[in-house]
C-alpha cells in the first residue's frame, strides 16, 4: 500500500514539491554559511518524493544551535514551503482518493518549518523503537 500511495503522490505533488527543496536548497546554499541549510532542504526533497513509510522524529540530542537554525530557516525559506504544502493539501483533499496523500502532505508541514532537531526515519523503525520502550524490564 505504501508503494502505491508513493506512486500516486510523486504524480501529484512529490515531484514539484521535492523541486521546491532543491531550489531553497540550491539558493541557500550559494553562500558558504547556508550549506547546512541547504543540506537539510535536500534532505526533506528525499522526504518530499517518497513520503509513506517514513516518519520524522524529533532527535534527542538537539539543542539551542537547532533552535537557532530553525528561526533562520522559517526566516528564510521555511514559511514558503509550508505554504506550498498547505496549498498541496488542499488541493489533494478535493478528491476522495487525494485525502490520504493531503494527510501526508501535512506529515511534511512541521518538518517543512523546523527541520533542524529532526531525523527522518522509517516507519517500521519507529514502531520498533516504540515496542522496545513498552516493554517491561
Amino acid at each position: 500500500m505504501r508503494t502505491l500511495l508513493n506512486l500516486i503522490w510523486l504524480v501529484f505533488a512529490g515531484v514539484w514539491l521535492a523541486l521546491l527543496y532543491v531550489f531553497a536548497g540550491v539558493l541557500i546554499s550559494l553562500t558558504i554559511i547556508g550549506i547546512p541549510f541547504g543540506v537539510a532542504a535536500f534532505r526533506m526533497a528525499g522526504m518530499a518524493l517518497w513520503p509513506f513509510g517514513r516518519q520524522v522524529v524529533k532527535k534527542a540530542d538537539a539543542g539551542v544551535g537547532s533552535t537557532l537554525g530553525n528561526i533562520l530557516w522559517f526566516v528564510l525559506c521555511g514559511w514558503w514551503l509550508a505554504l506550498a504544502h498547505l496549498i498541496s493539501a488542499v488541493a489533494l483533499a478535493v478528491t476522495i482518493v487525494g485525502i490520504p496523500l493531503a494527510a501526508g502532505d501535512l506529515k511534511l508541514l512541521p518538518v517543512s518549518l523546523n527541520p533542524f532537531g529532526r531525523e527522518i526515519v522509517p516507519t517500521d523503525e519507529v514502531r520498533a523503537a516504540v515496542a522496545d520502550r513498552s516493554q517491561p524490564r
